[in-house]
């Protein structure tokens, strides 16, 4: 597209012969002209003009006010003033508030050459670093949310936009659908990358500490608070802060939550001061809000504080067609964790996988894949690697319920945990050489845990530092 400058004079014939001038040394730009500050403002805010000449001095909103509001309109205009030989000091006021140059008229023609080309140059500029931005935001939802399917594509969409603002965001959908990871992209994604992500596990806090947690304390607000201490508000301050499962906030929390939201503001237990705090919230819930409104146990004025932007990431069952991509995603994922050659998935173990259920969505697909990754030994999982890992459960094979009845429910369930268990061991120790340290570290069991598993199954296996 052709570069467009606007030029803003209220006197007609300058304005007009300045256009001229521009034009014929630049004929690849659009020259578009306005009589009054009015009249340029709505031609800023309908985007694309990169670059401005305006009078100082006009009736009405003058050069300076026009610079101003056009600068909140679009803060990447390039902004040059055109002043008398009297007005000078004026200019350079200009130039404090934002003006990129400025001319003194009348304007000598090589030195609105210069001054063009200069502007033109840093509105290309500006316009390169846009683009190279948009492309890596683009590239950052490629590596951290894999799936290329429709859903995939319309949340991604929504979450380039939702992070190009900085409102409240609400990500809502089912437990094991991505949305931590939703969440933390939109920060990375958003201007406030470069400051605190912090995320505050709201269920796991005790509800007498979630207040302090939140809001911070001074000394002697209670008992134990020997001194005093920043709440996460705070040390989230020009960042971004994420209330993970935020349906399970209590309601006196709910109730300062509130005012934060309202008023930018909190204060600390005990205290009877208010601290500002410029931090964006981000929220995650898998329940229904709009059911525990109705129930009295989630404030209906807090909802809507909330749900300024909603974002939904897909269960797993709306996106089949992204599941052979994350497979093979987190199988190659694991195979570098456990240090393991490189594995492929079978054709018919990709089909399997894609038929499945998985009611527990993402979080399931890839702790299954984990279990493939650990029982197959060869270079490609296949069939029989699929139903290893499943423990084996008596009735079930090629991923579809067979005629043969079942074993009672219990037995069933812990014949397979018994056969999983012994031969994810088996596995691990074999990987770790027998030493138990490095087994501990592998599997992420704990080192007393694992030796209490190997006697059990009367194992043999060394010790390790």
């Amino acid at each position: 597209m052709a570069q467009r400058i606007l030029l803003v004079d209220d006197e007609p014939d300058f304005a007009q012969g300045l256009a001229r001038l521009v034009s014929a040394g630049f004929p690849d730009v659009e020259v578009e002209l306005a009589h009054s500050g009015a009249e340029a403002l709505p031609l800023i805010a309908a985007g694309g003009v990169g670059l401005m000449f305006t009078d100082l001095r006009m009736p009405g909103l003058d050069g300076q006010e026009l610079l101003r509001q056009a600068l909140e309109a679009d803060p990447n205009l390039t902004v040059i003033m055109l002043t008398g030989h009297g007005s000078v000091e004026t200019a350079v006021a200009a130039l404090k508030a934002g003006a990129y140059d400025f001319l003194t008229k009348p304007v000598e023609r090589a030195e609105l050459f210069r001054a063009v080309a200069k502007g033109l140059e840093r509105d290309r500029l500006l316009g390169e670093n846009r683009s190279l931005r948009e492309l890596a935001r683009r590239s950052e939802l490629e590596r951290t949310l894999v799936g290329q399917g429709p859903a995939m594509r319309r949340l991604k969409e929504s979450m380039a936009a939702v992070a190009a603002s900085d409102y409240t965001v609400l990500v809502r959908g089912e437990s094991g659908t991505g949305k931590e990871l939703v969440a933390a992209s939109i920060h990375r994604l958003s201007s406030r990358a470069s400051r605190p992500f912090i995320t505050v596990n709201c269920p796991a806090i005790p509800e007498h500490l979630l207040e302090s947690e939140l809001f911070g304390h001074v000394k002697g607000a209670f008992t134990g608070a020997d001194k005093s201490r920043r709440g996460l508000f705070v040390a989230a301050s020009e960042g971004s802060i994420l209330l993970d499962e935020i349906g399970d906030i209590p309601m006196p929390v709910q109730t300062k939550l509130l005012r934060v939201l309202q008023e930018h503001e909190v204060r600390p237990v005990g205290s009877s001061d208010n601290v500002k705090v410029n931090v964006r919230i981000l929220a995650t819930t898998n329940q229904d809000l709009e059911g525990r409104i109705a129930s009295g146990l989630f404030r209906q004025d807090l909802f809507y504080r909330l749900n300024v932007l909603t974002i939904s990431p897909p269960p797993l069952r709306e996106r089949k067609e992204d599941i052979p991509l994350l497979a093979a995603h987190f199988l190659a994922q694991t195979c570098a964790e456990m240090r393991l050659p490189p594995k492929v998935l079978g054709p018919e173990t990709v089909a399997c996988l894609t038929e499945r259920p998985w009611p527990g969505n993402v979080r399931e697909l890839q702790n299954f894949i984990r279990r493939l990754a650990v029982f197959c030994p060869n270079p490609q999982v296949d069939m029989a690697h699929l139903r290893q890992a499943e423990g084996g459960l008596p009735g079930y094979a090629h991923g579809e319920p067979q005629a043969e009845p079942l074993a009672p429910y219990k037995e069933a369930k812990a014949h397979v945990l018994d056969s999983f268990t012994k031969r994810y061991v088996e596995q691990v120790l074999e990987m770790s050489g027998g030493n138990i340290s490095e087994a501990a570290r592998i599997s992420g069991i704990e080192r007393v845990s694992l030796q209490k598993i190997l006697r059990r199954m009367g194992a043999n296996a060394k010790d390790g530092e």
